[in-house]
C-alpha cells in the first residue's frame, strides 16, 4: 500500500493486508499453496455464509448446553470439511480461483435468498428459478440484495482477487489434491462420529438441514437437475391417449361443451373467506349458491414448475416424481379427442403443459386499465380477446367442445401489491416492497388478500362471460390454485420448500367448480350432491387429470374412474375404453 507506513501495514488483518497490497516480484515466496486457499475460502463459506443453517440449528429443542455447542462446533467442521472436499476436486491451476470465487457467489446468494425469505434450496427450488421470466426475477431484486451479496462475498473475493497461488508441478498437483480431498472426507467423517447420536437424530427429525448447507445444497441440486437426462429421457414425449374419443353425450348433443379451467397462481386456501377466513376475501363467490368448493384440496407440488405439469399429467404425485420418461398430458388428450383447446397464459408460461396444443400469452400487452402497473397486467386481460382467441380455432373441433386454461398471475410474491386493481384494496396498510421482511406481517398479509379479492373479481367475471355463452354451449368452470404460500409464519416467505418440510400453507389450495345446469344434465352430475360429497373429501391435483376428462366424456385407457371427483355423483359412470397400462397408471401420492 503505497505511502502507508510499514508499522500501520502490520496493523491490519493479515487477509486484508494481503488483498489490499499490490502483487510484486518480491512478494513471490509468500505465494499461498492451493490447499491454503481451499482451507480459507472454505471457512469462509461455512462460518459466514451459513448464518441460516446455524440460525436454524440455535433454534432447536435443547440449544444452550455444552453439549449442544459442541455438537454446532462438529456440524461446523462438517459443512466446513463438505466444502473444501468440493473445491478439492476443482484446486487446479487455472481453475482454483474461477471455483472458489463462483461458489462464493452462490453461496451469498443462496444466504440471502434463505434469510429474506426463509427458503431451502434443492433441485425443485432452483428448477423454479431456472424458469422464472425477467418480470418475476425483477421482483425479487431490492436494495438488500446487493448490499447483503456485497457483505458476504466481497471480503472473500478481494482477497482471492489479490491473493497470489502457488503453480505446482502436475504430478505433485494431483497427490496433494488427492490428499486434501482425503483429509477432508476423514474429517468430515470424524466430525459426524464425535456426536453421532445427536447427528442421527436431528437429521431425521429436522430434514430441512441438508437444503441449509450452504454451497453444497445448490451445487447438489444444480448436479441433481444437470444428471436428469442420464435418469430420464427428457427429449422424447411418449404418446398418451391417442385412443381418446368422445362418448356417448357427444351423438345428438343441441349444443357443444364449454369448460373453462382457470389455473390459480399462489392460492393459500386458507385465506380464501369461501372456506371460513374471517375476512371478505371472495363477496362474489360466498354470495353464491351454485358453486362446489372443495376445502380439503392439496397440490401436487409446492411451486408452479413442480405442480403445474404435475397436474396435467396422468401420472399423479408418485408417479410423476419417479418417472423414467415424459408423456403427453391432458391438452394433448383432449385435442386427441377431437375437441377444441386454448392455453391462455398471464405469466412465466405453461411449463410444457400446452407445448403442442394452441396457446397465446398476454402478460406483455399493454392496456392503461389492465395494466395499471406498466409491466404486470391483472388477469382480466385474458378476457380481453377471448372470444376472438376462441374463434380463430378449427371450427369442427368447436363444434364438439371447448376447454380453455386461463394461467393467472394471481397472488404471485413477493409482489403482492401488484396483483390487484387500486379500486380492489380493502385491506390496508399494504405492503409495497419486494423485501418483505421490511414490512410488518399484517401489512404483508393485507397485500396478499387484497390479491385474493382481485382473483374473486376475475372467476365473477369468468362466470358472468360463461353466463353469456349459456345460449350456445353448454359451460363449466373449474379453479384450482397450483400452490399455497407462507407469509412469514416461522420467518419463511413465499413457496417451493421440498414437499417433505413445506408447511401446509404452501400445500393446501383453493379448488371451486361450477356446472350450468346444461352441463349438470349433458354429465349426469348435480351440483348438490357435489357439494355433500366434496365438503369434507381429501382430493389432490392426482384428481384433476381424470376428472376433466370425466366431465368431458372422453374415453381413453389413460382415464382412471376411481380418480374422477365426479364419478360419485354420476348417474352412469363413465368407464375406460380400455386399461391402462400398469407402468402409466397414476399413484397415489399427494
Amino acid at each position: 500500500m503505497v505511502g502507508m507506513p510499514l508499522t500501520l501495514q502490520r496493523l491490519l488483518p493479515h487477509p486484508l493486508r494481503f488483498a489490499l497490497q499490490p502483487p510484486t516480484q518480491s512478494l513471490s515466496h509468500r505465494h499461498r499453496h492451493p490447499a491454503g486457499v481451499v482451507l480459507w475460502i472454505s471457512v469462509w463459506m461455512s462460518v459466514v455464509c451459513n448464518v441460516p443453517l446455524w440460525r436454524e440449528l440455535a433454534h432447536l429443542p435443547g440449544h444452550g448446553s455444552l453439549r449442544s455447542w459442541v455438537f454446532m462446533l462438529a456440524f461446523m467442521v462438517l459443512v466446513t470439511a463438505g466444502n473444501a472436499a468440493l473445491l478439492s476436486l476443482l484446486a487446479w491451476r487455472w481453475t482454483l480461483k474461477p471455483a472458489a470465487a463462483l461458489l462464493v457467489l452462490m453461496a451469498a446468494l443462496g444466504a440471502y435468498f434463505m434469510l429474506a425469505y426463509g427458503i431451502a434450496i434443492d433441485a425443485s427450488m432452483l428448477t423454479n428459478v431456472l424458469q422464472t421470466d425477467v418480470k418475476e426475477a425483477g421482483d425479487l431484486l431490492n436494495w438488500r440484495l446487493p448490499l447483503t451479496v456485497g457483505a458476504l462475498a466481497l471480503p472473500p473475493l478481494l482477497w482471492l482477487a489479490r491473493q497470489p497461488v502457488r503453480a505446482l508441478p502436475p504430478l505433485r498437483q494431483v497427490l496433494h489434491n488427492a490428499g486434501l480431498l482425503l483429509a477432508a472426507v476423514l474429517v468430515a467423517v470424524g466430525s459426524v462420529l464425535i456426536v453421532f447420536q445427536d447427528f442421527a437424530s436431528t437429521m431425521r427429525n429436522h430434514t430441512q438441514l441438508r437444503y441449509l448447507m450452504n454451497p453444497l445444497n445448490s451445487v447438489y441440486a444444480l448436479g441433481n437437475i444437470a444428471t436428469r437426462p442420464l435418469r430420464m429421457d427428457t427429449r422424447t414425449i411418449l404418446p398418451l391417449g391417442r385412443d381418446a374419443r368422445l362418448g356417448a353425450t357427444y351423438a345428438q348433443q343441441d349444443k357443444p361443451p364449454l369448460l373453462v379451467l382457470v389455473l390459480g397462481e399462489t392460492g393459500r386456501a386458507g385465506h380464501f373467506a369461501i372456506n371460513g377466513y374471517a375476512r371478505p376475501t371472495t363477496p362474489h363467490l360466498s354470495a353464491r349458491n351454485d358453486l362446489v368448493n372443495a376445502p380439503n384440496a392439496w397440490s401436487c407440488g409446492t411451486s408452479t414448475a413442480a405442480s403445474v405439469p404435475c397436474m396435467f399429467s396422468h401420472l399423479g404425485r408418485s408417479g410423476y416424481e419417479s418417472r423414467s420418461a415424459n408423456f403427453e398430458g391432458l391438452m394433448d388428450v383432449l385435442q386427441h379427442a377431437g375437441l377444441a383447446v386454448l392455453w391462455v397464459d398471464n405469466q412465466s408460461g405453461c411449463k410444457g403443459a400446452c407445448d403442442r396444443t394452441p396457446n397465446a400469452n398476454t402478460s406483455a400487452q399493454k392496456d392503461p386499465e389492465l395494466c395499471p402497473t406498466g409491466s404486470d397486467c391483472l388477469d382480466a386481460i385474458m378476457l380481453k380477446d377471448l372470444d376472438q382467441r376462441l374463434a380463430d380455432l378449427p371450427a369442427d373441433q368447436r363444434q364438439r367442445g371447448t376447454v380453455v386454461v386461463l394461467h393467472q398471475m394471481g397472488s404471485h410474491g413477493p409482489a403482492y401489491s401488484k396483483r390487484s386493481a387500486p379500486e380492489r384494496k380493502p385491506f390496508q396498510p399494504e405492503c409495497n416492497s419486494t423485501a418483505l421482511q421490511e414490512c410488518g406481517q399484517q401489512a404483508v398479509i393485507n397485500a396478499y388478500d387484497n390479491s385474493i379479492v382481485e382473483t374473486d373479481h376475475f372467476l365473477n367475471s369468468v362466470l358472468n362471460w360463461l353466463a353469456g355463452q349459456e345460449n350456445k354451449a353448454q359451460p363449466a368452470m373449474i379453479y384450482v390454485a397450483d400452490h399455497g404460500e407462507s407469509l412469514g409464519e416461522n420467518n419463511i416467505y413465499l413457496h417451493g420448500l421440498p414437499y417433505s418440510i413445506a408447511p401446509d400453507v404452501q400445500k393446501h389450495v383453493p379448488w371451486i367448480t361450477w356446472l350450468s345446469p346444461a352441463m349438470q344434465s349433458r354429465n349426469g352430475t348435480t351440483t348438490p350432491c357435489l357439494q355433500k360429497e366434496l365438503a369434507e373429501q381429501r382430493i389432490t391435483h392426482d384428481n384433476y387429470f381424470h376428472s376433466v376428462l370425466g366431465l368431458m366424456d372422453v374415453q381413453t385407457g389413460a382415464y382412471q374412474p376411481e380418480l374422477d371427483m365426479f364419478a360419485g355423483c354420476r348417474k352412469a359412470p363413465l368407464a375406460a375404453a380400455h386399461p391402462v397400462p400398469a407402468h402409466q397408471r397414476a399413484t397415489r401420492g399427494t
